[in-house]
């Protein structure tokens, strides 16, 4: 394993950045096991999709208090927060199969939140520091990694529940203690926050904030109109099969696992394209044709659906090793710091589109509800021509 150094500055050190895909990639195959259990949630414990839809809100509360986070990371050695949170997180997803009560599942997810947040705040620093300057395509190998643990995770726990049985979910445990101690071995020298902390002086958190306010209202608009169309999906996808299409358990989580397969080739591509034409280019590009994409899946059937799930999984979430990039892009000061403010705002507007997709889902249905939320998200096409042309 390759120490980052000063003469590291400008190259792109590809070992290390595909090691944080991996660890990427593990921390997320726990952490999307709620979406493939959520039918069988609901069943077991007699709920509605807006009381279900309350678990995406309990797991991604902690992120809240992402700015903390930064300031934490910030002053410590952040690559610890990466090697102790996949089994945290492991620990926690894994036991929502033997959950007593709608409660105790919403403590699991709580905790998962904090792990989660502890992982994805300092990491994307991590990548951007051992990409050079090419911290678009580091973006796209780190966010890969996690749309591919999100394309495998479904399989993974539909299959443990199809071997062991739901309340068997407990026994994927000792994969992710494993896999920390392995990451202890492998992520123990890659010294990022330790270089952060060489420079003499830094500005006030709220100097270099304010500087960026215009800059990030922005991005709350991007996020903010696409999130119930993608929060709907990613969250509900598998119940829209499951419960409305009548589907098997088997397909709509295999449905799930396609979209987020396409959503990984996505991520992998967008992030690199985006450092030849732009970032702006590529969100407008993204913004135009995935409500019309989403449109078209909700108004298809059989082969047909399956080609737009695909084509909207690419485009749905390509937006993602973009906005890091361009954050990181922008943020010359504090850049963990910076990142946590992003990951809040993204987050946040996760947690809330995703209560209120439930809510509409309840009232109108999910397939009007997707409807709905194509709709919504062209309002995302004014906010990005209002970022700068100019490639940072």
């Amino acid at each position: 394993m390759k120490h980052y150094s000063e003469t590291d500055k400008s190259s792109f050190q590809r070992s290390n950045v595909i090691l944080l895909s991996l660890t990427h990639h593990l921390h997320d195959v726990y952490s999307s096991f709620l979406a493939p259990l959520r039918p069988l949630l609901i069943e077991k414990f007699g709920i509605t999709l807006a009381m279900a839809s309350l678990w995406d809100l309990f797991q991604r509360i902690p992120w809240l208090l992402n700015p903390l986070m930064g300031m934490l990371a910030e002053r410590t050695a952040a690559r610890y927060f990466v090697i102790i949170t996949p089994a945290i997180t492991a620990v926690s997803m894994s036991l929502l199969g033997v959950a007593p009560s709608f409660t105790v599942v919403s403590i699991l997810l709580l905790v998962m939140g904090f792990s989660s947040a502890a992982f994805h705040v300092p990491s994307p620093v991590m990548v951007k520091k051992l990409s050079g300057n090419y911290t678009g395509k580091g973006m796209s190998y780190f966010m890969f990694g996690g749309e591919m643990a999100r394309t495998i995770g479904p399989l993974v726990i539909t299959g443990a529940v199809s071997l062991w049985g739901l309340e068997g979910t407990w026994k994927l445990i000792p994969f992710g203690l494993l896999a920390s101690l392995i990451l202890y071995f492998k992520l123990r020298n890659i010294k990022i926050s330790t270089d952060l902390k060489k420079e003499e002086k830094k500005p006030g958190y709220w100097a270099s904030t304010k500087k960026l306010i215009p800059f990030f209202l922005i991005l709350i608009g991007i996020t903010f109109f696409r999130a119930i169309m993608k929060s709907g999906l990613t969250a509900f996808l598998p119940t829209y099969f499951y419960t409305d299409k009548g589907e098997t358990l088997w397909f709509a989580n295999s449905a799930l696992a396609v979209f987020q397969l396409a959503g990984a080739v996505g991520t992998f591509f967008s992030g690199t394209i985006s450092d030849k034409i732009g970032r702006k280019t590529s969100l407008l590009i993204i913004s135009i044709v995935t409500p019309f994409l989403m449109a078209l899946f909700v108004q298809s059937t059989g082969v047909w659906s399956f080609i737009f799930l695909l084509l909207l999984g690419f485009f749905m979430f390509a937006p993602g090793p973009v906005l890091m990039a361009l954050v990181q892009d922008v943020s010359k000061d504090l850049p963990v710091f910076m990142n946590s403010l992003y990951m809040t705002i993204s987050f946040s507007t996760s947690a809330i589109s995703v209560v209120f997709a439930g809510l509409m889902g309840d009232w109108l249905g999910l397939e009007q509800t997707y409807l709905i939320s194509a709709i919504i998200a062209v309002g995302a096409i004014p906010c990005v021509l209002l970022l700068k042309s100019k490639r940072e």
